[in-house]
């Protein structure tokens, strides 16, 4: 069977992070024989070429071509594209991994829309990825439709016969930026690219010890020479005029003014800030007409404006000015409705921690000349801020704490002007709704809620939150598409967050009290302190001292709209004589079914049940399961000692 896929790896030195490379890849849902990993060790000399040459001896899918280093990713990735044999090929870095799915997916996905460029939802940990790209599926995307210049790093699949045809590979040599002339040139000659973006594919990775070449520090004269390679890609495969401009515009942007501002640009040692600065006005005035800066929000135009007339001391202060500007999220209701959560909150900036504020009548003016001072630049920022609030956008991202994937969620919001004092000042304020569906979530496990707000010149996410202890909105648990969903607020910061699977004592069924249970005849009802949209189908279980029964059960919304109510047969029959625990499975057809202690039991006697306290254990067990309590914490403190290096 033909090849589908060719999994590109280039290599070097690597250690224990690659393992979850590995893994990935051999996770695939694409059957075994439809792809292949090609692993280009670029002279490393760690373990890694040895542990790469098992693995290809155990994996008839795993190639390895060890080379002399050559100094980057460039070159390995040419060596790779030569030998594969796919009729696509998808780079992957070494640290990184892909979701189990990718391959298949992104295959598919391509196939179906007839793509040579097929990019896949990305999500970071510990490192930037696109958001405003993976908003939405684009089976056609362009650079003029979609923000697809936004992603110009190469873990992508390419058809090969593309590549062939134009002759695109990467620059080699110790060099910077080699991803961005690729991915440039590919976009710009490409028939077809397509976004995929309701899975994740990708999984970009901060190694814990930092050491991901691209956190080490660059040297501003070669990574910018680098830059100019990329920008004459675009000037080769561009008209002059908005198309060109609003490419340009990117690395203006992203590699430039972004660069020059707030805490990032503070963090850098002044003579480094120096040396950057004047590589970037260079770029700056040599490459970039006004239509390119003319694009930017306010206060990146500031800083380009600032920068093109190399005041290097006015960046520093417009710097240490917004190094105070954040956003803030106050969050509202949070409560069920119609099988969703409905999560209400406001949005706003904040500077120095106190409501930003802006002038109540601004007019929308251009940014003819640099500002004279940062004053005049503070002031000017304020005014079109407020004149584009119009503009201003809320949303609601739901991020897998393990994993850093992000969801978009449906959200309706308002833009309101608040007066501040006698009314020449008003505060710009976003009021949202937001509608969460758990089931739309992929996976089990915590989901934090993130707010970002784009307003003015500042697109920046905070968590929702904190909400005061005392006016914390506390739903039940719900149990929604098969699986209870606790919504909660960390500790001790307030924040909101979702526990998807969430079981024992979290779903909160130890509040259920013995007079909201009762029992006629063969049946048992319960007031349990759940959300269920409808009728929903659940399991009880029945324990004795010898014996274990099980029941099919129904959770109904209670007529009063507090809670839920359990319903279930009693297989009376079966339940000899004497004292029976309950236990509540909220998922039965999950692969492993989790079933939960209730805060009562039944009482069999004379084929009658009633309902009755759940019996103590006696003083031996409890003496036995608290000396494993003690054993089991011990344990854990020693292996953080020894994890810790005793320290």
């Amino acid at each position: 069977m033909p090849v589908k896929v060719s999994v590109i790896i280039p290599v070097y030195n690597p250690g224990i992070y690659i393992e979850d490379c590995i893994a990935s890849l051999q996770r695939q849902s694409l059957p075994p024989e439809e792809y292949e990993v090609i692993f280009v060790d670029d002279g490393s000399t760690d373990e890694t070429p040895a542990r790469l040459d098992a693995l290809a001896a155990e994996d008839p899918r795993m190639k390895v071509i060890h080379q002399e280093n050559s100094g980057w990713s460039g070159k390995p990735r040419n060596v790779g594209i030569e030998a594969s044999g796919g009729e696509f090929v998808m780079f992957v870095d070494n640290d990184d991994y892909l979701g189990d799915e990718a391959l298949e997916r992104m295959y598919d996905y391509g196939v179906a829309n007839g793509a040579d460029v097929v990019v896949g939802k990305m999500a970071g940990k510990g490192r930037g990825v696109p958001v405003e790209l993976f908003r939405r599926n684009h089976p056609r995307a362009t650079v003029e439709n979609a923000p697809l210049i936004d992603s110009l790093t190469p873990h992508k699949m390419f058809r090969r016969a593309f590549l062939d045809r134009i002759g695109l590979r990467f620059p080699e040599g110790r060099r910077r930026l080699e991803d961005h002339v690729f991915i440039a040139e590919a976009y710009l000659r490409a028939e077809n690219v397509s976004v995929l973006s309701d899975y994740v594919c990708y999984y970009h990775l901060k190694r814990d010890d930092g050491s991901n070449a691209g956190f080490e520090r660059f040297d501003p004269v070669g990574y910018f020479k680098n830059l100019r390679e990329a920008l004459d890609v675009v000037e080769r495969y561009t008209e002059p005029g908005p198309v060109r401009d609003k490419l340009f515009r990117r690395w203006l942007r992203v590699e430039m003014v972004e660069r020059l501002r707030a805490r990032r640009f503070l963090k850098l040692p002044d003579d480094y800030r120096r040396e950057l600065f004047a590589e970037i006005h260079e770029v700056v005035v040599e490459r970039f007409g006004p239509g390119v800066a003319a694009g930017l929000q306010p206060t990146q135009q500031v800083v380009a404006a600032l920068t093109a007339a190399d005041r290097y001391d006015d960046v520093v202060s417009f710097a240490q000015w917004e190094a105070g500007v954040a956003p803030k999220a106050a969050p509202g209701h949070v409560e069920w409705r119609d099988g969703s959560l409905s999560v209400g909150f406001t949005a706003e900036y904040t500077s120095g921690g106190e409501p930003m504020t802006f002038p109540a009548d601004a007019e929308r003016t251009p940014l003819d000349d640099a500002p004279k001072d940062v004053s005049e630049a503070v002031q000017w920022v304020a005014a079109q801020t407020a004149a584009r609030f119009g503009q201003a956008t809320a949303d609601l991202l739901l991020r897998e704490r393990s994993s850093a994937a992000q969801y978009f969620q449906p959200v309706e919001f308002t833009r309101e002007t608040v007066p501040v004092g006698d009314g020449e000042e008003v505060r710009l304020v976003l009021r949202a709704t937001a509608t969460v569906d758990p089931a739309a979530l992929p996976k089990d496990g915590v989901w934090d809620a993130l707010v970002r707000v784009k307003l003015g010149g500042w697109t920046k996410e905070c968590r929702l939150g904190p909400a005061p202890r005392e006016s914390r909105p506390t739903p039940d648990v719900g149990v929604v598409g098969g699986r209870p969903v606790l919504p909660y607020w960390t500790d001790p910061h307030g924040n909101l967050s979702l526990e998807l699977g969430v079981r024992g004592k979290r779903l909160g069924l130890g509040r259920v009290q013995r007079s909201g249970v009762t029992v006629s005849g063969d049946r048992v009802r319960a007031l349990l302190p759940l959300y269920v949209p409808g009728d929903t189908e659940v399991r009880l279980r029945f324990v004795s001292a010898q014996q274990i029964f099980e029941a099919p059960g129904t959770l109904s919304p209670a007529t009063d709209g507090t809670g839920a109510v359990l319903a279930a047969a009693l297989p009376v029959e079966n339940l000899a004589r004497g004292v029976w625990r309950v236990a509540l499975c909220l998922a039965p057809d999950a692969a492993r079914p989790l079933y939960t202690g209730l805060p009562f039991a039944l009482r069999s006697a004379g084929g009658r049940v009633q309902v009755a306290p759940v019996p103590q254990p006696g003083l031996a067990l409890r003496v036995a399961r608290r000396a494993r309590r003690v054993v089991g914490t011990v344990r854990r403190k020693v292996s953080r000692i020894r994890n810790d290096g005793g320290q």
